[in-house]
This record gives structure tokens, C-alpha cells and sequence, in this order.
């Protein structure tokens, strides 16, 4: 493990600093009053302090707080954990990904049943806001240092957090209850933010920032820099026809280049270690990853879930690989639909980390040992060891990586938006990685469809699905249909609203002044 992963899991495991985070509309979820002594004053008296105040804006990504509920009161700690909701929100809803687990709300993704008391959505939502609220405070408490040059880039650093949870909540919820740092603690009820006006504020907080942020790559490892901040732009543009009714395709493919062109990133020459356990050193590929450490930063949400979930005894013997964990909860798999998107290339194609039982076929959604193993994450190094721990994983989980540029960019010059030549090219080096060689390189550039199911191969299990199948106009088609959509073995089409989660029924009944329900919730 590096020594600077470990200085930011030193920072995050010295936390508990920043209190009073009351929103009315949530306000058994957020409220949070000092134990310790501390005040804002004397949290922010210090360089020292300053720095342990804002790790916890990065340490909310990866750790739940501790006892009931953690962070988030009255919700599982495991529940509202971010990537493991942001697996379930993203993954579970498509081909990639089902769950045999018939509890705790879990079901209902698969089956595009949720509502708006689903517990799973609960706990996100709030994450989310938890997180965006930390940031706040931090700016709110640090304006009189922003003249400190090293301040100014944490602020800068706490801007792009909340830029990309109110992403996260855009994308998902669509017009989320907006706060910032002129919000006030205490019993609040904050206004309902429109997705395209949502969708304006994320964009003009990622401009304004850049000047701030380190340059790509100069940053501490685990930390967002100007290349993050282009590589959120780029997702932003990519999705702005769903988010507003405007395409911005040539500012999805501009974004994209300058992350590209700065030249500090290159595709990591093997794909499986770009999720190992000692995935933070010599990836010359991730721009940010929420970070993991078995032995500094525990919980059962993260790549402790997402491993531990997708494997167990009969998994372990159908795979023959070592997942690095002592058990295995009997959880997550992949529908045939992930196995199609790969057609006959299993055995060329290096990042089919999957093995099917049989032929893939789900008949029982409960039964585990139907359907797709998954062994894309593993809590193993790329030295073939296990890692610190067997019961909670060191793999960190990556939320932007050079991959997802390129294939922004090819996507872009698919629709008429960039440069075919220079979207060919990209898109080629990423079918070389996976083929190890040209083999696998298309001649010109293919249909959208096409384009779809790459993305598909490439980031199976990475948070990105549902969105992309919400772009291409796929999530809820009857002419795309994986096994068991929307409840069906067969699969079937379902509703358009569906492409919206509801806000949680609990905030929309604290602050009914202020928000309404998405459509037919």
C-alpha cells in the first residue's frame, strides 16, 4: 500500500469533527451534535484540524461512521453506504447485475418494483445528501481562510465532491432538495431543485473551481484534480439530452480531450488489476477512486460488500479463482444478458472476468448458483496474495478512470459530434488492451448499438449501466430485454417513469411545502 493511501486512511480513522448537520427534511437522518467538545471554532483552529475536517468530505465516500446506523440514523450502516447503494441503484436494475438475497428491499431493482419507501433508495438518497451537507459546512467554515493557497485547493476539492453528488442525485432522483453553505444548520426546509437548473449549477461549480484544483495527476492519490473535474464535465455533456432535452455530445468529446491530451493517463496494460487490492499503485489509468484499507477503514458496505456478495462456496469452486475473503455471502451475479454482450469472445476478451453456470440461465432469482458469476473485483494483489484482511477489503473502487474518456469521445464522433478518425483510434486502444493486440480492432467506427455494448464489457459492475441504457433510450425498452427485467424470466418492457427513482417518501412528508414527488411514485 502506498504511503500516500495510507496518510488519507490515517485522516479519515481521526475523524468525527464536523456536528449539528440538521435538515428538517431529513432531520433523523442528519442531525448530528458535537460528543467530543469541539466546535467549529476549535475544529478550524488549526492547519491540523483544517486537514482532519476535510478528509471527512472524502472519508463519507468510504466509511459509514460507527454504531447504529452510522452516519445516517435509523438506516443500516451497510444500507447507506455509497458505493454499495451506488452498485445497487446503478447495476441491479440491468443485465449485469442480480441478487438471490430476498430481503431489505433488494428485489425490487431487478423487478423494477420499487417505491418510495424502498430502504435501499432510502439510504443512498441520504448518503448523498449527508455528503453534500459535510462539503457545505467545510466551505461555510473554511471562507476566511480561502486567501491560504492550501485551503483554497481543499475548497476547491469540496466544491467538486458536492458538484458530483448533486451529479449522483441528478442522474438518479432528478430534482433533488438543493443546500449549499448559506444554508443554515439547524431545522431547515430547502427548496426542490429542477434538473435542468440542477444540471446548470453542476456545471458552472466545475468551471469555476478549475483555476483551484491541482493539475491532472498532482494531486495526492484519492484526491479530485482539474483532470477529475474535466471527466465529470465530459459524463455531464454526455447525459445533458436526458438531464435537459439538449444534446452537448461535442462538449462531452471536448471534456473527454483535455483529459486525454494532458497526457498524465494511459490505459493500464493488464485490465484485471485495475481492480485488485493493491489497485492504488502503478495505475497509471483511475483519475479518483473512493479508497479502501481492511485494516483502517472497515464497514460492510464498499468493495467489502461488492466482493464478499459475489461469491461463496459453490461460486469459489464453479470460478476456481481466490476472491482474497474468508467466507462469501451468496449474493450478486450477472444475467446471461452480461454473458451475451460478450458473444463468443469470452475466451479472448481479457475483461471477461465472468464464468457462467451452465448456460447462464436464471430460473429461480433466489438461487445463487444460477446464473453469471462475477469476479471482476477480488480483494487479492496482483502478486497472487491476500489481502490485509480477509473479511474487509484493500480494493479501491474506481469513479472515473481514462477507459470511460475514450469511449465518451468515440461515442460522440458515433453521433456526428467529434472528430471519426481520432474516436476510431481511441476506441481501438481500448479493444487492444482487452485483446492484447489488434485482433480484436474495428475497421471503422460501428453503430450505437454497438458502442452500448462495449461500454457494457468495459464497466460491467462499475456504477454505470442504468445511465448508459438510459441514454442509448434501452432501461425501459421492450426491444431490449435481459433475464428477469422488470420482474419477467423472459423480460419485458416497463414504465417510462421508471427512469427516475422517487425521492423517499419520509422527506417528501418532512418538507411538503418544498418538494414533490417524481411522477406516478
Amino acid at each position: 500500500m502506498s504511503t500516500n493511501k495510507k496518510m488519507l486512511r490515517r485522516s479519515f480513522t481521526a475523524l468525527g469533527l464536523i456536528g449539528a448537520l440538521g435538515l428538517s427534511s431529513c432531520v433523523k437522518d442528519l442531525d448530528r451534535f458535537p460528543t467530543n467538545g469541539d466546535t467549529n471554532k476549535t475544529i478550524y483552529s488549526s492547519p491540523e484540524k483544517t486537514l482532519q475536517a476535510f478528509a471527512k468530505v472524502y472519508g463519507a465516500f468510504g466509511l459509514t461512521g460507527n454504531g447504529d446506523g452510522g452516519d445516517i440514523a435509523g438506516i443500516d450502516e451497510g444500507t447507506s453506504d455509497f458505493v454499495r447503494g451506488l452498485f445497487n441503484l446503478q447495476e441491479l436494475p440491468t443485465e449485469t447485475a442480480i441478487c438471490a438475497w430476498g430481503d431489505g428491499g433488494v428485489p425490487d431493482f431487478h423487478a423494477f418494483s420499487w417505491s418510495a419507501s424502498n430502504p435501499i433508495l432510502r439510504g443512498f438518497y441520504y448518503r448523498s445528501i449527508y455528503q453534500i451537507k459535510l462539503a457545505s459546512e467545510f466551505l461555510k467554515n473554511t471562507e476566511d481562510q480561502a486567501s491560504d493557497a492550501t485551503v483554497r485547493t481543499y475548497r476547491a476539492e469540496a466544491r467538486f465532491l458536492r458538484a458530483y453528488q448533486y451529479w449522483v442525485l441528478m442522474d438518479l432522483f432528478g430534482n433533488p432538495p438543493f443546500i449549499d453553505e448559506s444554508t443554515p444548520t439547524g431545522k431547515v426546509y430547502p427548496r426542490q431543485i429542477s434538473r435542468k437548473e440542477l444540471f446548470s449549477y453542476v456545471e458552472s461549480e466545475l468551471k469555476a473551481i478549475e483555476s483551484d484544483l491541482k493539475a491532472p495527476k498532482a494531486n495526492v492519490y484519492g484526491r479530485a484534480d482539474q483532470a477529475t473535474a474535466w471527466a465529470l464535465l465530459s459524463r455531464l455533456y454526455l447525459n445533458a439530452e436526458v438531464y435537459t432535452g439538449t444534446e452537448r455530445y461535442a462538449d462531452a468529446a471536448a471534456y473527454a480531450e483535455r483529459v486525454i491530451a494532458s497526457g498524465k493517463y494511459s490505459l493500464h496494460t493488464n485490465y484485471d488489476r485495475l481492480f485488485l487490492a493493491d489497485n492504488n499503485l502503478n495505475n497509471p489509468e483511475v483519475l479518483l477512486s473512493v479508497n479502501y484499507d481492511g485494516q483502517r477503514s472497515q464497514n460492510w458496505g464498499g468493495m467489502t460488500f461488492l466482493i464478499n456478495s459475489s461469491t461463496g462456496g459453490d461460486a469459489k469452486k464453479a470460478t476456481g479463482v481466490n476472491m482474497g475473503v474468508n467466507g462469501g455471502w451468496n449474493g450478486n451475479r450477472a444475467t446471461a444478458g452480461l454473458l451475451n454482450l460478450f458473444g463468443g469472445n469470452l475466451a479472448t476478451d481479457k475483461r471477461a472476468l465472468i464464468k457462467a453456470v451452465g448456460s447462464g440461465e436464471i430460473n429461480t432469482v433466489t438461487d445463487f448458483n444460477q446464473g453469471v458469476y462475477v469476479y471482476k473485483f477480488r480483494n487479492v494483489t496482483s502478486a497472487g496474495a491476500n489481502g490485509s484482511n480477509g473479511d474487509h477489503a484493500d480494493t479501491d473502487f474506481p469513479l472515473f478512470r481514462l477507459a470511460e474518456l475514450y469511449l465518451n469521445f468515440a461515442e460522440a464522433a458515433v453521433r456526428g459530434k467529434a472528430d471519426v478518425a481520432k474516436g476510431l483510434t481511441y476506441l481501438n486502444l481500448v479493444r487492444a488492451r482487452a485483446y492484447g493486440s489488434a485482433v480484436g480492432n474495428y475497421g471503422a467506427l460501428p453503430e450505437l448499438t454497438e458502442i452500448l455494448a462495449e461500454r457494457g464489457r468495459e464497466f460491467y459492475w462499475e456504477g454505470q449501466r442504468r445511465t448508459d441504457l438510459i441514454r442509448f433510450g434501452k432501461f425501459i425498452s421492450g426491444d431490449y430485454v435481459w433475464p428477469w427485467k422488470a420482474g419477467v424470466k423472459e423480460g419485458k418492457a416497463s414504465d417510462a417513469y421508471r427512469q427516475l427513482y422517487p425521492i423517499p417518501a419520509d422527506d417528501i412528508q418532512a418538507n411538503p411545502e418544498n418538494l414533490r414527488q417524481n411522477p406516478n411514485y
